[in-house]
């Protein structure tokens, strides 16, 4: 696979550079604000915990339960990036490459994104399943049956299998294919910007802050619109114990008992640290993901990256 590969197609060198790279971006991103999103998962999933502000919520979990909280859970949710990723950002620009380049519009990067996000979501739910019960483990509401002693994404996969059936892997998939929207605005979004910047900047290329303001843009007008859904995705992902409402209730039930037991604010709960762990994580993951793979491109094929 040289610089002799075909340049159209899925199965290319391009398009595999591009899904390291995103995997790679996304990976690096989360690490670096990996305790923004513990406070989201503990704000979501407690609901006794009081709606504070982030750096609030911060302080009392470190007071209370020490700094490595904030990091509890955080290897299998970096694998589980990773694999995600690699599967969106291969899906997508293998998608994409299949279109000529003249033909790239919003309309088909809305498209290719959406198709790309179904298929992440239908393969790779059963590894959110099991990191999200690992990250919130010993926190409030597990449903675990017999022993929950597994600490890696494999073990935890053959616990939740043996123990709670298949199904129990993909639990809060319809919500995720409901929130296949909220990367589909993102993807959407960060290419129309990026090919609206580029070219009114002709042939050079834009700094380094530019990819990062507009990754950040993209995901806040993506996650602002999607919460309440992703609320909801992660309490089936993770179990809850809600009075008088059975075990296997879907996503507009439980939307729908929020609203009436708690109000629409808690459907929101959680949203600020949401909103600034995914807007500065998405921001760097699109500078990390850009600045790898056109390091790649200039490397080992000795010409500019393919759009």
């Amino acid at each position: 696979m040289g610089g002799g590969a075909q340049n159209t197609g899925i199965f290319t060198y391009e398009t595999l550079v591009h899904a390291i790279s995103g995997a790679a971006g996304s990976v690096v991103a989360m690490a670096t604000f990996f305790p923004l999103d513990t406070v989201r998962s503990r704000l979501q999933l407690e609901e006794d915990r009081e709606s504070k502000s982030t750096l609030a919520t911060i302080r009392e979990l470190v007071d209370k339960e020490g700094v490595c909280t904030l990091y509890r859970g955080m290897v299998p949710v970096l694998q589980s990036l990773c694999a995600s990723n690699f599967v969106y950002f291969y899906t997508f620009h293998g998608l994409k490459m299949l279109r000529a380049r003249r033909n790239q519009t919003a309309g088909n990067d809305l498209l290719f994104a959406s198709i790309a996000g179904i298929i992440n979501v239908l393969s790779t739910t059963p590894l959110w399943v099991v990191n999200t019960r690992l990250k919130m483990r010993g926190v409030g509401q597990v449903q675990e049956r017999n022993n929950n002693e597994y600490n890696t994404l494999y073990d935890g996969l053959m616990h939740i299998w043996k123990y709670e059936g298949l199904s129990k892997l993909w639990s809060g998939t319809l919500p995720s294919l409901m929130l296949v929207t909220n990367p589909a605005i993102q993807f959407m979004t960060y290419e129309t910007l990026k090919r609206k910047v580029t070219a009114s900047l002709r042939n050079s290329q834009p700094p380094a802050w530019i990819f990062f303001a507009i990754g950040a843009v993209a995901k806040a007008i993506s996650t602002a619109l999607t919460y309440p859904i992703q609320l909801v995705q992660t309490k089936l992902r993770h179990g809850y114990k809600y009075p008088n409402l059975p075990p296997d209730a879907g996503t507009l039930e439980i939307i729908f008992y929020i609203l009436k037991k708690q109000g629409i604010g808690a459907l929101y709960k959680g949203m600020e640290a949401k909103l600034l762990q995914t807007i500065l994580t998405a921001a760097l993951m699109f500078l990390a993901y850009e600045k790898i793979s056109r390091f790649v491109f200039r490397i080992l094929l000795h010409r500019p990256i393919l759009r």
